[in-house]
Order: C-alpha cells, then structure tokens, then sequence
C-alpha cells in the first residue's frame, strides 16, 4: 500500500510535523498478521523503530506483541501494547533487569557472562512468574548487510554469541535462541541467515522451545518474497519443534509517514540554498548515520529540474545538510515541503541539540481525510531533558 500523501493540506499542520497514516499502519499489521497466522510464527512489533503509542490499539489482534531494546520500552509496551513483551539489551544493568523481570515474558542475553552472573536472579523471578522465558542472542557468523554500522555479524560485533563461546553446560535454563543480523532484507538473505544458524547451532535447536529470528525482515516492503518466508518458517518449526518468533521494525511503519517542514531562508554562498525549519541531525539522523537521501515529494536530484538548492537544517553543526534537490519553481520563505517515508527510525531517535524544537505529531486518516495533533512539543520538553 503506497499511501498518497498528495491529498493532505501541509498548511493546516504545525511545523515541522510528522503525520503518519493510521489506515497505512493498520494495512502493514495486517499483512504481518496474514504472514504469522499462515506460518505459525508470532509477530512481535519492534518498538525501537516505531513506537507511537497513540495508535497502540490497533496492535490488538494483529501482532502476538513487543520486543523492547531495554527498561523503558518495555515499560511502555506493558503500559500500551497488547500482547507478550520480550526483551533484549546489549547489556543489563542489574536495578533494570530487576524490574524487566516482573513485567517481560522473554529476556534475551547478550553474553554468556551476564547470563552465568545474572542466572539465579532469572531463577528466582521464574520461581515467581513460571511463564517466564530465558534466551541468548547469537552470532550467526554469516553477514548480509553492506553497512558495517548496521551489520551485527560485522567483524568484531558486540551483537551476539558466536558458537565458540558456548558450552553445553551454559543452555541449561535456556529457553531459546536469538538472532538478529538483517536490516531492510529481502527474504534472500534471511534463507541464508537460517541455514548458517543450522550450520553452527543444529545440534541444540531441537532442545529448544522457540527461536527468535529477529528483525530487518522487509516483509510489508512491495516485492518482499513473504510465500518464501512462510515455507521457511513452517520447515523450521517442523524440523526442531520449536516456536517462531519475528520481530520487524521497520516493515509496521514503512510507507506510513511524513515530515512536513518550512522553508525559512533562500539565500546564497557558492549556490543557493535553503534553511528548513527541521534538522537532519535532530529529526532524521539515520540521513546522517546511514546513510541515505531522503525523498522529498516534488523534487528532483541535483540539476534534474529547474531550481536547484542545497537543503540544511537550522542548527549550528556545519554537516546538518538534507542534500541537494532540484524543484520546478523557484523556492519561497513559509512554503511547505514534505520528506516522504519518515515514520520509522524519526520519533525514536531524535534530540533536542541546539534547543530544536521537536516536530509535532499528528495522525492522519487516509480514508476519510480527517487530521488530529496528537502530541506538540515546547520549551519544557527541552529544558526537562537537563538538569
């Protein structure tokens, strides 16, 4: 589903502001709802990507729950979300993992270590809470990502347990199995993924009670193989017994929302340019980190169209540049633009540098047209962050 955010007036919104379509994330539900009751797998929602909240209930009935990176996710999947919370972290300090085992269903490890010292705390929180499962996060050793930053099978990750570092003695309590190694896949590279998992880790699969295959699956992305996916998942349950966990990210909002934003400036140096009322490093840094050109509706690259500008932020760090875009008419102080696909890794991820003003958020209805603020961001959201 592409939805047309042509139809939306970008002057009765604040600015800057992200809208994200309710009717576009229901759709993507949907369809990992259609892949998890088809395949036997349950679909987790990755809050680190997407976590808004405000449409929480339209979860219910279409993923079988949350994973969280950490304390304050899975406080607010309990609070909000429906369904299981499971929980994975690099590292757990032990104050937080004290509380995450009062409110998650499953607690992943990243290392041996923390799992050996922290194993009669899990001990005592299951003699409380029987339902309560314990896994480790794994190191397939097989690489398919093109970003080394984005790659947890890079060399010298700090993501997972690569199978020479296991004993046999360190499953016991061990629940399931871990492993997360894709970002914006095909289901290509997931195949590959599962077999070099069976290559290292066959022998313990069948012992186990479920295996988590992690997220970066594209599976609402246009062209994603998501036959391929079931059948994988439905010859991997069959062959060690297991429950399969999915825990996409991305794939709940993709396609979902924009970011609206104001032109400032037009001016000059050694070409002209334009000052956003945004901030790539503030409100889309994966721009920076990645990285990528975000798309701006009605543009064009460099030199493609008639009026060419390079784009920046308004705060002081000299990279804080969206890229060079190209328009058919020449750029006005107080016009809208509209950065498209802006749902995931935005929200999440942002910081108040230079006292920028966060982007409301607003939900839009596709259907009907109808637009509500939901949340506006002032002086005390920035101040409250400090001291």
């Amino acid at each position: 589903m592409l939805t047309d955010f042509g139809r939306l007036d970008l002057y009765q919104l604040p600015s800057p502001c992200w809208v994200v379509d309710e009717v576009a994330v229901q759709h993507n539900l949907d369809i990992l709802h259609e892949v998890g009751s088809k395949s036997g797998a349950k679909v987790l929602a990755a809050l680190k990507a997407f976590s808004m909240f405000e449409l929480a209930p339209l979860y219910k009935n279409r993923v079988w729950g949350t994973c969280s990176s950490g304390l304050h996710e899975a406080l607010l999947s309990k609070e909000f979300y429906p369904g299981e919370v499971h929980v994975f972290s690099a590292a757990y300090s032990q104050v937080d993992l004290e509380q995450i085992l009062e409110i998650a269903d499953h607690v992943v490890f990243n290392s041996v270590q923390q799992w050996r010292r922290f194993k009669p705390l899990c001990q005592a929180a299951q003699a409380r809470r029987t339902h309560l499962s314990i896994g480790l996060r794994v190191n397939p050793e097989h690489s398919e990502g093109d970003v080394p930053l984005y790659d947890p099978c890079a060399p010298g990750s700090r993501l997972g347990i690569p199978r020479s570092q296991l004993q046999i003695e360190d499953f016991e309590g061990i629940s399931g199995l871990h492993f997360h190694t894709l970002c914006e896949h095909p289901f290509e590279p997931l195949a590959r993924t599962v077999a070099a998992l069976e290559k290292r880790f066959g022998d313990i699969l069948s012992g186990l009670n479920w295996v988590n295959f992690g997220g970066g699956h594209h599976i609402t992305a246009e062209g994603y193989d998501r036959d391929g996916l079931i059948t994988l998942i439905q010859r991997f349950s069959a062959k060690y017994q297991v429950q399969v966990y999915l825990e996409p990210g991305e794939a709940v909002a993709i396609g979902t929302g924009v970011l609206v934003s104001e032109v400032l400036d037009v001016t000059y140096t050694d070409r002209p340019q334009a000052i956003l009322d945004t901030s790539a490093t503030c409100h889309m840094p994966d721009t920076l980190e990645m990285p990528y050109r975000a798309l701006i509706s009605g543009s064009g690259e460099a030199n493609e169209l008639d009026y060419t500008y390079r784009l920046g932020g308004l705060t002081c760090l000299a990279g804080d540049v969206m890229g060079d875009y190209s328009f058919a008419a020449p750029l006005d102080v107080g016009q809208r633009l509209m950065f498209e696909d802006m749902s995931h890794y935005t929200m999440v991820k942002t910081s108040t540098f230079n006292g920028t003003k966060l982007p409301a958020i607003a939900v839009w209805n596709s259907d009907t047209n109808a637009v509500r603020i939901v949340k506006r961001f002032e002086y005390h959201d920035f101040r409250d962050r400090l001291s």
